[in-house]
């Protein structure tokens, strides 16, 4: 099942605090990226967003699930109405996945 664009722009608004959010259509489904840094995918709506050290020291309770038949497990995130801990699990994911980019950059 694809998800819902509707349920795509109601996530999106919901993480406005963490950065610029923009969706992408890709395969059916939705790709999210904060300031241009690809974090999370929504799946059957559902908001799955990807699993970083930095992450699971801040969420160590948030439960893990591939998006996909599959796919590297990702944190599934059930309560998109909490915008606070949304905001900060992307900005914290986003963040750490820069610094990785910028990392490999170097070398």
């Amino acid at each position: 099942m694809a998800s819902h664009r509707d349920f795509v722009d109601y996530v999106a608004e919901q993480l406005g605090e963490a950065g610029a959010i923009r969706s992408r259509k890709m395969f059916g489904e939705y790709g999210l990226y904060c300031d241009d840094v690809f974090f999370a995918v929504i799946c059957d709506d559902l908001l799955f967003v990807k699993v970083t050290p930095e992450g699971e020291a801040a969420f160590p309770d948030l439960p893990k699930a591939p998006p996909y038949e599959g796919a590297k497990e990702s944190f599934l995130v059930e309560d998109v109405e909490d915008r606070e801990c949304l905001a900060a699990l992307t900005r914290i994911t986003s963040q750490a996945l820069r610094d990785k980019q910028q990392k490999k950059g170097r070398k």
